[in-house]
């Protein structure tokens, strides 16, 4: 309230007079109204600087900002490489290094943190300017248990009641390109042996629950699944360890129920990795491994041959006539004149003893809350044993490329539903003798070691011949292993290609628990070997000089050797098949109290063609239906 002092002092100092209204103690309205707009004024001024000053403050409060840094582990001390840590919704944030620790610049004090991780409870903290901020996740509740993969699902291991057994793929890495080299005890209940290591032929043949049927067309591998896939042991034999995430090994008729009678063998499960949350992370392996023969057969020496070779020919027929003569023996037990009294030891002349392989590995993962991948390449060169004479136009030794390329996307296309492509190809491409290693292997125990050498150097008659001087005796109806392996090869490519289309809906509108999922599989493999060869034209000596070492030779097979090279390309090694498959599943899972209940049911329809097939009953396509629960 406003009290006019009556004083006239200062209000009119010009004409030094009090007005006549003031002086009666009476103040005019217009003195009131000009009085109320200068002291309101002052007063809307005086309020409007505190609350620009507020608002000020305020601002300066929110925008205060600071560094922040830490480490993320989970309860057990566990550093969580690749966890995220973000500022509210403003979609800034940070990803854990290898080794726990985060960054982050101009974080607003009383922003929120929001801090996640695969497995693990996402947490929320409000941050109050500090430094250094260390953060522990918790697991989650629901994926402590450990799982395991049944018939079309998985199953918590507490409540499975089959006999399934896993294993780690970290178990699985051996010095090997072949993954079915690695299964021998490491799982119990598995009978595992290998019968060759020749590369492309060094697939380990394994029983589950024994053998079921007796004999050699009876089927005694167990059924095979690679993403829900059926393949054969061949395609399992390619994967790399690097790509799988689980492994599993069905035994007993409850654990393959569902497969009928396709799992009467049992079932290996097998899950590829899929990519997580998180920026790209990239992983590469480059390995050199050295193999050779784990044991060979000790063969006696050329001199005990002979000895023998004469004293069996007694033994049969006393009037026998003996091959070899004293003085062959004599002359071969000292080494003398060894064109013409050869002492061939077949193996050293044909097989080294210590080859070496190369594999090579890069994958790479990532993703985000839409959409996750992993994208894999594998590249494996196996070398054989076999040596190779450089006057040969072509190598014959055994040379066998493996190219893999995968790739598994998983998009999330709602909160309720997701889509998962995979796509897989492999390429085998094979270069070797034009008989299996395991042939050469044969014939070279097969082969007299005293009769004539693997070969022998031009003499003047035949300085001009372009092609190699085999050895060989009397008709050249003896076996030369050395001609054998040189004399052609064999070239053969395998192709592989897999598409997969998955998509999972969760009906959790309808029930709690209930969920849906179709799958769709297209395959196609292919195959041709193709053979080249000579007919090697084999010598022997018909004159030796004692005092010169000068030889004569002479040709055994003028009329049957070529120097060309011929084509041939079977019908029966060409091959070329398609395969489609769809899966469709509903499960229901339901947690009452500590009881867990589940009810499966399955719908699956195969069908598989064969390309090119010698009879009309083999290219009619084969079908199987089948439903289940």
């Amino acid at each position: 309230m406003i009290v006019p002092r009556k004083s006239c002092r200062g209000i009119n100092r010009i004409s030094r007079k009090c007005p006549r209204e003031m002086l009666k103690g009476r103040i005019p309205f217009q003195w009131i109204i000009l009085a109320l707009l200068l002291s309101g004024g002052s007063l809307l001024q005086t309020l409007g600087a505190e609350e620009r000053s507020g608002v000020k403050e305020r601002t300066d409060v929110h925008q205060q900002t600071s560094k922040l840094k830490g480490t993320i582990r989970d309860s057990g001390g566990d550093l969580l490489a690749g966890a995220t840590i973000q500022i509210g919704t403003t979609g800034r944030g940070a990803i854990a290094d290898m080794d726990g620790k985060y960054e982050l610049d101009d974080v607003p004090i009383n922003s929120k943190l929001i801090i996640s991780f695969l497995g693990m409870e996402t947490k929320e903290i409000i941050y109050k300017g500090e430094k250094t901020l260390n953060i522990v996740l918790e697991s989650k509740a629901d994926e402590l248990e450990e799982v395991s993969i049944v018939a079309f699902a998985r199953q918590k291991k507490e409540s499975v009641l089959a006999s399934i057994s896993t294993v780690k793929p970290t178990e699985l890495k051996v010095p090997s390109s072949n993954l079915t080299t690695a299964f021998a005890g490491r799982v119990a209940g598995l009978i595992s042996y290998q019968v060759s290591g020749e590369p492309g032929q060094d697939n380990a043949s394994f029983f589950i629950r024994g053998i079921t049927t007796f004999g050699a067309e009876a089927k005694k591998d167990p059924l095979i699944l690679i993403d829900g896939m059926e393949l054969s042991t061949e395609e399992l034999s390619r994967m790399n360890t690097d790509d799988i995430a689980s492994f599993s090994i069905m035994k007993d008729a409850s654990a393959t129920a569902l497969y009928g009678a396709r799992g009467a063998n049992g079932v290996i499960a097998v899950t590829t990795k899929e990519g997580r949350e998180g920026k790209v992370v990239i992983n590469a392996r480059v390995e050199n491994s050295f193999s050779g023969p784990t044991q060979m057969i000790k063969t006696t020496n050329p001199v005990t041959f002979m000895r023998m070779h004469n004293e069996a020919v007694k033994t049969r027929d006393p009037l026998g006539l003996a091959l070899y003569s004293e003085e062959k023996i004599t002359m071969t037990e000292r080494g003398m004149y060894p064109n013409l009294y050869p002492a061939t030891d077949w193996y050293n002349d044909m097989f080294d003893e210590l080859i070496s392989n190369q594999r090579a590995n890069l994958s790479l993962s990532g993703g985000g809350a839409v959409a996750r991948y992993y994208v894999a390449a594998n590249l494996s060169k196996d070398n054989g044993n076999i040596k190779v004479d450089k006057r040969n136009n072509f190598n014959s030794n055994i040379n066998l490329m493996k190219y893999n390329i995968r790739t598994n996307v998983n998009i999330k296309l709602t909160p309720t539903t997701e889509l998962t492509t995979r796509l897989s190809a492999s390429f085998d491409e094979y270069t070797g003798p034009y008989d299996s290693g395991a042939d050469m292997y044969k014939k070279v125990l097969q082969t007299n070691p005293v009769l004539f050498k693997p070969y022998y150097e031009p003499d003047e008659q035949y300085s001009y011949a372009k092609h190699i001087l085999f050895g060989n005796y009397g008709n050249a109806g003896y076996l030369n292993p050395y001609a054998e392996s040189l004399k052609g090869y064999k070239d053969y490519s395998k192709n592989l290609m897999l598409t997969q289309f998955e998509i999972k809906q969760n009906l959790n509108m309808i029930t709690e628990g209930l969920t849906a999922r179709a799958m769709v599989n297209m395959n196609r493999s292919s195959e041709y070997v193709v053979l080249r060869q000579y007919s090697p034209y084999f010598y022997n000596i018909s004159s030796y000089n004692t005092l010169t070492n000068e030889y004569r030779l002479t040709r055994l097979n003028p009329g049957s050797g070529t120097e060309y090279i011929d084509y041939n390309s079977p019908s029966a090694d060409r091959k070329i098949n398609t395969t489609f498959y769809l899966e469709a599943t509903t499960e229901y899972n339901k947690t009452i109290e500590k009881h867990a209940l589940n009810a499966l049911l399955v719908y699956t329809m195969r069908q598989e063609k064969q390309g090119l097939s010698d009879n009309l009953q083999l290219s009619l396509p084969k079908r199987n239906m089948g439903l289940s629960g």
